[in-house]
C-alpha cells in the first residue's frame, strides 16, 4: 500500500512538472491596449533597460501611413492599424514577430469624406483586439471589422456605427466572452455597442447617459475617448466606462446600468483602473472659466447601485492627474505621468502621495510595467525607465528618433515601440 501511494505521488509530481513545463513554453501574447489584461502589466520576466537607434534594436521596419494605435500580438503575428495622414485610406498590417517582415497588409476602408481631426490625433488611434483566430480593428465612425488571422479574409465589417468625433476617434475595443465592446461617443451621439464577435451583429446598445443633463452641455464636451475595463465584484462582472460627465458601470452581458458617478466636465481619455475593490476613474479635463484646467482621479466603491456620487467616492485628487495617459498600478503603488511631465507615485488605496518627480518632455503614451521596471516615453521618443519602487530610482534614459504617441507593448523580453514612421522591436541578446 505504501509503495502504491509513493508511486502515485511520484506520477502526480511528474504530471505537474509536465503541465508547468508546457505552460511555460506557451508564448506571451499582447491582445489589447495596455496588454492582455488591460492593466499595463507585462508578464515578461525580462525586458530591455537601455537602447538607442544603434543599440539593442532587433529590427526596425517602416510603417506606411500614420497611427497612434498600439501593436497587438498573438503567436508570431504583430498587428497594427494605420491610415493615410489625411484619412484617404484605412489599413491594417501584420508583421512577423521574430523578423519584422510583412506577412499581410489589407486596405479596409476608403471613405468618400472624412471629419476634421485634432492635430495631436491620427486616423488610426484605436488599438485593435486580437484572439487566437481573429483580429478586430476599429477606426471609429469609418469602420469596424473582423479579420481571420490565418486566411486574412475579412469575416465581417460594419460602417453603419457612426458619430461626429469632432477631434478624431481614440477609444479602443475590448473583447468580453463572445462580445466586442465598441465605444462611439461623439458630439451628436453617445453610443456603446456590444457586437457579436463572430458575426458583427449588435447584441445590445446603450445611448446618451442622461439626455436632460446633456441638454445644458456644449456638444464639444459630450464626447469621450476612453477604453473600458471589465472587473468582477462579488462574483459579478461589471463593464466600467468613463463617459463624458459620468463614470458608469454596466452589466457587460445586457448593457443594463449598475451604478454611476457624476464628475462633470470635459472628454475622458484615460482608462479606468481596478485595485483591491476600488474603481479608479478619470474625469477628463475640469474646466475653469471655459478653458481646460486640470483632471480629477476618483476612487469609487463599486458595490452600490444607482447614483453613487454622494455616497461611494472613497477619495479623489486633482494634483498632477493626467488627462490622456492611463496610470499603472504595481503591487500597492500607482504611477501616473501628467502631460507636462510631472511623475507621481501614490497609494491607490487612499490617494496618499509618496513622491513626485519632474521628467522632461510632453507625454501621451501610457506607462507600462515589465520585469521590475516602469517605462515612460515622451512624444520625442525619450524613455525614462525607473524601478517599480516606493522611492524614485532612475534606471536608464533612452532616445529614439521621431514622434511617439503610441503606448508600447512589452512581451517575450522585447519592447514593440511605434513612432510616426517605424515600428521598433527593442531586445537585448541573451548574453547581456
Amino acid at each position: 500500500m505504501r509503495k502504491t501511494t509513493l508511486s502515485g505521488i511520484f506520477v502526480l509530481i511528474l504530471l505537474a512538472q509536465l503541465i508547468f513545463s508546457c505552460s511555460r513554453t506557451q508564448p506571451e501574447n499582447w491582445t489589447h491596449f495596455r496588454g492582455t489584461n488591460l492593466n499595463g502589466l507585462s508578464e515578461s520576466e525580462k525586458a530591455p533597460i537601455r537602447w538607442s537607434e544603434t543599440e539593442n534594436i532587433a529590427w526596425k521596419v517602416p510603417v506606411k501611413g500614420v497611427g497612434w494605435s498600439s501593436p497587438v500580438v498573438f503567436g508570431n503575428q504583430v498587428w497594427m492599424t494605420t491610415a493615410d495622414r489625411y484619412g484617404e485610406w484605412f489599413s491594417v498590417v501584420c508583421l512577423d514577430f521574430e523578423t519584422g517582415e510583412t506577412i499581410q497588409e489589407l486596405e479596409l476602408y476608403r471613405p468618400d469624406s472624412v471629419q476634421r481631426m485634432h492635430t495631436t490625433n491620427s486616423y488610426a488611434t484605436p488599438t485593435p483586439s486580437i484572439d487566437k483566430d481573429f483580429i478586430y480593428v476599429h477606426f471609429g465612425t469609418y469602420g469596424t471589422a473582423c479579420i481571420d488571422t490565418r486566411s486574412f479574409e475579412v469575416v465581417w465589417s460594419r460602417t453603419d456605427l457612426n458619430c461626429e468625433h469632432l477631434q478624431g476617434a481614440a477609444s479602443s475595443t475590448i473583447l468580453y466572452q463572445d462580445l466586442l465592446i465598441v465605444h462611439l461617443e461623439g458630439t451628436d451621439l453617445q453610443n456603446i455597442y456590444a457586437l457579436n464577435k463572430h458575426t458583427g451583429e449588435t447584441v445590445w446598445q446603450v445611448g446618451t447617459p442622461d439626455e436632460k443633463v446633456y441638454e445644458d452641455v456644449a456638444p464639444v464636451y459630450r464626447k469621450s475617448y476612453q477604453t473600458p475595463l471589465i472587473i468582477s465584484v462579488d462574483g459579478k462582472d461589471q463593464l466600467i466606462t468613463n463617459r463624458s460627465l459620468f463614470a458608469i458601470s454596466y452589466n457587460p452581458n445586457t448593457g443594463e446600468e449598475n451604478w454611476r458617478v457624476f464628475y462633470g466636465e470635459d472628454s475622458a481619455v484615460s482608462m479606468p483602473l481596478f485595485y483591491k475593490g476600488l474603481v479608479l476613474v478619470n474625469s477628463g479635463w475640469v474646466l475653469s472659466q471655459g478653458a481646460p484646467y486640470f483632471a480629477k482621479l476618483l476612487a469609487v466603491d463599486p458595490t452600490g447601485e444607482g447614483d453613487l456620487t454622494d455616497t461611494h467616492i472613497v477619495w479623489q485628487t486633482d494634483e498632477h492627474v493626467p488627462q490622456t495617459s492611463t496610470p499603472v498600478i504595481v503591487d500597492s503603488l500607482l504611477f501616473m505621468i501628467e502631460e507636462r511631465g510631472t511623475l507621481t507615485c501614490l497609494n491607490p488605496g487612499n490617494g496618499e502621495v509618496y513622491w513626485t518627480e519632474k521628467l522632461k518632455g510632453h507625454f501621451n503614451c501610457s506607462p507600462i510595467y515589465a520585469a521590475g521596471a516602469i517605462y515612460f516615453t515622451n512624444n520625442k521618443g525619450e524613455t525614462t525607465v525607473i524601478a517599480a519602487a516606493p522611492n524614485y530610482d532612475l534606471l536608464a534614459e533612452n532616445k529614439l528618433d521621431g514622434m511617439f504617441k503610441a503606448t508600447p507593448a512589452i512581451l517575450r523580453g522585447a519592447i514593440l515601440q511605434r513612432n510616426d514612421k517605424f515600428l521598433y522591436k527593442i531586445a537585448t541578446t541573451d548574453e547581456e
